[in-house]
């Protein structure tokens, strides 16, 4: 296969820019795949980090301004990872220049920021947008959401999707610009961890028609420059509780992000159990999912069981690793990045696909939401986008 070659962009040169960078340096593990990136240009306004750039012989532009960017006739595809505050105005920039986006969550800061870029996208649709999340890229995972839109489980009684971290845990950590409002937004850590929650719930159709929330701000102060006690006015961890209706009556759905979860240190996790069977998935067993059944055991009879699948290496596009090797964080990457070029080149077919605006958008309003349920103690209705 003749492959089209796409030129990227990446704006913020760090831990997921440098992620991204090295993804795309292991593209040739792909099998067949229409396109075939190159990383042309990057930006950080640190000229420290863009040294670590140096090293990628297809870069031929390093800059601080990300315009000089939108101006290379190199680059087709920019994929943008800065803080939450800075969305609206660098991804509506790359829209109307032209190029096309792979947007870090919680694409835009709020949902005024949202409905801004999904209204500049809506001016230019000639502009291909998609949004980062990874973890549903994981072989394991796509097991798992394969084995549900089977319709294996049958009525489904509950599900959960949880994103943990254990990163906040110690209360000396210097504040960083994730706890303050301004920067990350009120929604706190459901803008910042929240899609990779709620990405698959939503592409399987699960739209909560009402939710109750419980949110916890575990550590109001942290330590500033100088040492002195600055104030955390973002929420560390959100449990969203919502009620999906379907044919069958509805199901109860939980979505959980946390920046305070002992024991985890970037753990997905998601789990459906129906009348007839269910699935569970966690990365921290990335290579195992779990299938539920009933069986028969010999001398016992009829038993309710949980069995435990390996799923080797192979996720949604294939690749040249051995299927009976293990896949992890990078691989997941790399296959996000395959599924997001492959769509923009319409030759993703029903393979699994990256967020898309409307996805991410639609976060906003459930976050709204699940402040305003916890604010009030009632259930609240998610308003349209």
């Amino acid at each position: 296969m003749s492959a089209r070659e796409v030129g990227v962009a990446i704006v913020g040169g760090g831990l997921m820019g440098r992620e991204i960078a090295a993804a795309i340096q292991r593209w040739p593990a792909l099998i067949d795949h229409p396109v075939r990136p190159r990383l042309r240009a990057v930006c950080d306004i640190d000229p420290a980090a863009l040294e670590w750039f140096d090293q990628i012989e297809s870069v031929t532009q390093t800059t601080t301004d990300y315009h000089d960017l939108l101006a290379n006739p190199d680059v087709d595809v920019v994929y943008v990872a800065v803080r939450h505050d800075l969305h609206e105005q660098i991804y509506t920039d790359v829209i109307r220049a032209g190029k096309d986006l792979l947007a870090e969550k919680p694409f835009g800061i709020d949902r005024a920021a949202a409905k801004a870029i999904l209204s500049t996208l809506a001016e230019h649709p000639e502009s291909f947008v998609r949004c980062s999340s990874e973890m549903p890229f994981f072989p394991a995972a796509q097991r798992a959401i394969d084995y549900v839109r089977s319709g294996a489980p049958g009525r489904i009684i509950e599900v959960r999707s949880a994103f943990l971290h254990s990163s906040d845990l110690d209360p000396g950590k210097p504040v960083n610009w994730k706890r303050q409002a301004k920067f990350c937004g009120q929604a706190g850590v459901m803008n910042d961890l929240g899609l990779h929650a709620w990405h698959v719930p939503l592409r399987l159709g699960w739209e909560p028609e009402t939710l109750t929330a419980v949110l916890q701000d575990l550590v109001p102060t942290r330590p500033g420059p100088d040492g002195d006690p600055v104030v955390c006015d973002t929420w560390e961890n959100a449990t969203v509780h919502g009620w999906v209706p379907d044919a069958a009556g509805g199901f109860p759905l939980t979505v959980e992000t946390k920046r305070i979860a002992p024991g985890c240190k970037n753990t997905w996790v998601f789990e459906v159990i129906g009348m007839d069977g269910g699935v569970r998935f966690s990365t921290a067993n990335p290579k195992r999912y779990e299938v539920f059944g009933l069986v028969d055991v010999p001398g016992t009879g009829r038993e309710q069981s949980w069995q435990a699948v390996e799923a080797g290496s192979q996720s949604v596009w294939p690749t040249v690793t051995g299927g009976i090797f293990e896949a992890g964080f990078s691989d997941a990457i790399l296959q996000m990045w395959a599924a997001f070029l492959a769509e923009r080149a319409g030759a993703l077919g029903d393979r699994f696909g990256t967020a898309t605006p409307a996805e991410a958008a639609r976060t906003h309003e459930l976050y709204a939401a699940a402040a305003e349920a916890h604010e009030t103690g009632r259930r609240v209705q998610p308003a349209a986008v």
